[in-house]
């Protein structure tokens, strides 16, 4: 049976308000409609496309949050950020990412947006990456969506390092990960215990 127009339409702005990242195809599929419908019912309810979602998330995210890095610096486009605690980037990766022969996505692509990810989250004017633990786990291909979560490890961190991991999945799928000892200029569990 149909959901109706109107119902539809209350349902779908919920699912984009816990998930902004939904695309129109995996909306469709959710709702079992087309993707045409899912398109006329997001421009009747002023809802913009995906592209210009993360767009108003990532400004706003980086003026208001991001410390270490300026917005030209991040590869992907950062959506989500609590310093020192966690942090969502995407990267939507297009042929100019990817070797010609293979089609799979160069490494240094991923790396730098879990590197970037992993700077961002931390609190602090000043952040580096000190040593990286990397596993490339599945091929990212031209046309996926790669999202990076950032988490800062506090059982790990002490005063000298901070401790960082990241995951990055396609679809769900873990395609990387990273483990990143970070070094900061600003100490702040330092600073809370004293």
């Amino acid at each position: 049976m149909r959901v109706p127009k109107r119902e539809r339409q209350r349902q779908l702005e919920m699912s984009l308000e816990q998930n902004p990242f939904l695309t129109d195809e995996e909306l469709s599929k959710q709702f079992k409609v087309s993707v045409q419908t899912i398109r006329l019912d997001r421009l009747e309810c002023g809802i913009p496309e995906l592209r210009e979602r993360l767009k108003t998330v990532a400004a706003r995210t980086m003026d208001a949050e991001v410390k270490s890095l300026q917005s030209d610096e991040v590869i992907g486009e950062i959506v989500d950020i609590e310093l020192d605690k966690r942090a969502i980037s995407i990267f939507d990766v297009t042929d100019d990412h990817v070797f010609r022969r293979s089609g799979i996505a160069r490494g240094h692509h991923l790396f730098a947006q879990a590197n970037s990810l992993a700077v961002a989250v931390l609190d602090d004017d000043l952040a580096l990456t000190v040593t990286s633990t990397l596993n490339f786990l599945k091929p990212v291909r031209s046309g996926d969506r790669v999202i990076a979560r950032a988490t800062v490890d506090k059982n790990r961190s002490n005063e000298k390092r901070t401790f960082v991991d990241v995951v990055s999945t396609v679809e769900n799928e873990t395609v990387f990960s990273g483990e990143f000892q970070m070094y900061q200029t600003t100490n702040h569990s330092r600073s809370e215990v004293k």
